[in-house]
Formats: C-alpha cells, sequence, structure tokens
C-alpha cells in the first residue's frame, strides 16, 4: 500500500552504498544470492529460537533486496536478474511463516499455513496481472524502474516486513499477527482480481 510512496526515499538511501559496491566490481546477481542465503539463515534462526538473530538476518536480506537493483540500474538491468530478484523474494516470503511452525508446530502450524495460503494469492494474482500487462504492453507509472509490472494492494512488500519485523520481536504473539495479515492479504487479493477483471476484459 505504501511501497510506491517509500520508494523514492528508499532509492536516495542506498544509492552511495550501491556505488560503492558497483565501484567493487560486485554484480547485482551476486547481492541477491547473497541475501537470499542470509534469508535462509534467518528462517534457520526462527526456528531454532533465535529471534534477535532472525531479526537481524530479515533486515540484512531486506537491504539487500534494495541494493541489488540499485546496482542493476548503475550497470546493466537484466531479464535474469529480475526473474531472480522476484522468484526469490517470494520464495522467502512464504519460507519465514514456516520457520514459526516449525518452531512450534502446535501452536503455530496452522495460522503459518494459512498466511502462506494467503501469500499465494496474492502472489498469483500479482505475477498474473504482471505477465499479461506485459503482453499487452501496459507500463506502471508508480514503479517505472522495475523489472515487470507492479500491481500494489493493500498487503505489499513493506507491510510485509512490517509483519515479520512484528513476529520476531513479538513471537508469541504469531498466531494472531498471522490471521490478521492473511486476512488483509485475502483483500489484497480479492482488488488484483477485480484489477485483472476490469483491465483485461
Amino acid at each position: 500500500m505504501i511501497d510506491a510512496a517509500l520508494l523514492p526515499h528508499i532509492k536516495r538511501a542506498i544509492d552511495r552504498p550501491a556505488r560503492a559496491l558497483v565501484a567493487r566490481g560486485i554484480n547485482a546477481d551476486q547481492i541477491t544470492l547473497v541475501g537470499f542465503g542470509i534469508g535462509l539463515l534467518g528462517v534457520v534462526a526462527v526456528w531454532t529460537g533465535l529471534f534477535g538473530l532472525a531479526l537481524l538476518c530479515l533486515l540484512l536480506n531486506r537491504l539487500a533486496d534494495g541494493l541489488d537493483g540499485a546496482v542493476a540500474r548503475l550497470t546493466h538491468p537484466t531479464d535474469r536478474g529480475a526473474f531472480l530478484d522476484i522468484a526469490l523474494d517470494f520464495m522467502f516470503y512464504g519460507l519465514f511463516p514456516l520457520g514459526f511452525a516449525l518452531h512450534d508446530p502446535a501452536t503455530n502450524a496452522l495460522p503459518a499455513a494459512l498466511l502462506i495460503c494467503s501469500f499465494i494469492g496474492t502472489g498469483s494474482s500479482f505475477l498474473a496481472f504482471s505477465i499479461i500487462a506485459e503482453k499487452r504492453g501496459i507500463t506502471s507509472d508508480q514503479y517505472p524502474s522495475k523489472g515487470i509490472y507492479y500491481l500494489g494492494g493493500l498487503t505489499e512488500g513493506t507491510e510485509t516486513i512490517v509483519l515479520f519485523v512484528a513476529m520476531c520481536l513479538f513471537p508469541l504473539a504469531f498466531p494472531w499477527l498471522a490471521y490478521a495479515f492473511a486476512a488483509l492479504c485475502a483483500i489484497t487479493t480479492l482488488t488484483r482480481w477485480m484489477a485483472g477483471w476490469r483491465v483485461f476484459q
């Protein structure tokens, strides 16, 4: 919901470190892969109950997610990089709640399953819209620098990261946080379905 408003501020904040990485010969794909690896470490940290480490890994993963795009724009953006970025992002979003389910299956398994299911709704509607928008030559004014069409909604990247941070800070509240966010994701999915029905008629 607020990704488009935050994007210019994020770009300004990461421009200098991105330029430093380019000067050292580090490319965007390397940053994406390292960031995903750190994210996997965060999932393991959640599983083992090391929520402080999980939060650090989460923040580093998201930093890498911003830096890879900035580095790509400073060098040469590629379709492979855009694919890798979005594919690993969606995988990380599904794995992070799984860590809580593994940590306490009796309490967290059902809410984690519902949350991951809601992510399938938001993710599939997002990607399906993007594919057909690309086919029709439709572009997004809000996200002109993105490698694919970005369709917004009530729950976007920023809201999801705030959720994950809250889960790390208040792990006992995981079930209620998961249920509440899954409901918001359901609204996002419905609005994206409606947008696709309307735009692609």
